[in-house]
């Protein structure tokens, strides 16, 4: 059963996160060979759209205005609704993201939808899209389908692989005007506290640190660790707390949840709430001083010893390696 597919590209920065590629792929298996359209809402985003079309949309549609220039919930719904209106999809795919997790309710009560949020995976069986979706802070998954009306989920970053890139794709750009006004949250400016480089919820690799990182300083390793492996540092509650760093790195329950392709905990216990962060991870390396933390309970590779002196050696090694490679 083909079907006319809508997907959101999230642009940050003027270039698209990589959950809007990994968005297109879901909605090409949602849309049973039917048309994924992409939608770019922004103050200047046309120069993006032949990417969307080369990572698997077949047509892209763009919203431009200047009140589009940084998300607000009221702007960003008043253009999506426009292009909704206009093209009627049957299914419609977000990125489980800060902004997707903040639009996507309002856009489903808008249209009348049900919405399926933070799915980790997803196939087509029966003429159904079933998903996937971790509950109880990912201790189960449940499966679920849309009976009636618009199929509407939204995924988390780096669960569906993305279509490879094929610049010899081509396929229609057009732009539609939406009326957006009596917007009620009006952005002045916006105040980065987040470490500059990869984005924490779509790092491949990703190097979190506890407690047992003891300072601010104790972080240093781990960057120059994650550096060498081009990803990302991120932090547990408990190292949150104690002001060793940022809260915008706290990976957990009440933090981001990731799914990196590697994850190295550092001085990281293991609570059950940073577990529901993390433990979804593709691989888990603990480095522990205690054999009985909980993180080893999770891990695929533990270490046993003090961080302090394990992380600088595994920095050194994949040095080698990258120098051999």
């Amino acid at each position: 059963m083909a079907r006319k597919v809508l997907v959101l590209g999230e642009v940050r920065d003027q270039s698209l996160r990589n959950v809007s590629f990994e968005a297109i792929a879901a909605g090409k298996t949602i849309s049973e060979g039917g048309e994924v359209t992409a939608v770019l809402l922004g103050e200047s985003v046309a120069s993006l759209a032949q990417e969307m079309i080369h990572y698997g949309a077949d047509r892209v549609i763009t919203v431009e205005d200047a009140k589009l220039k940084t998300y607000t919930p009221d702007g960003y719904s008043q253009a999506l609704l426009a292009v909704i209106e206009q093209e009627k999809p049957e299914g419609l795919v977000f990125g489980h993201t800060a902004l997707g997790k903040d639009l996507s309710p309002k856009i489903a009560a808008k249209i009348g939808s049900g919405l399926i949020s933070d799915a980790t995976d997803l196939e087509v069986t029966g003429g159904n899209a079933v998903f996937t979706r971790p509950i109880y802070s990912g201790k189960a998954f449940e499966k679920k389908i849309v009976t009636d009306g618009t199929i509407f989920a939204t995924i988390r970053p780096n669960n569906i692989a993305p279509l490879e890139k094929d610049e010899s794709r081509s396929g229609e750009v057009s732009s539609v005007t939406a009326d957006i006004k009596d917007l009620r949250t009006v952005v002045k400016e916006v105040v980065r506290k987040a470490t500059e480089g990869v984005d924490l919820s779509e790092a491949k690799v990703i190097v979190a640190g506890g407690r047992g990182v003891k300072s601010t300083d104790g972080f240093n390793p781990l960057k120059e660790l994650s550096d060498v492996l081009g990803g990302a540092v991120g932090a547990s509650r408990g190292a949150c707390d104690a002001d060793y760093c940022d809260y915008s790195l706290q990976i957990g329950q009440t933090g981001k949840v990731v799914t990196p392709d590697l994850y190295i905990a550092c001085g990281i216990s293991g609570a059950i709430q940073h577990l529901a962060g993390m433990s979804n991870s593709k691989i888990i390396v603990a480095i522990n001083k205690d054999p009985e933390a909980n993180i080893f309970k999770v891990a695929d590779y533990g270490i046993v010893g003090d961080l302090f002196e394990v992380v600088p050696l595994l920095t050194e090694e994949f040095k080698k390696l990258k120098v051999h490679s």
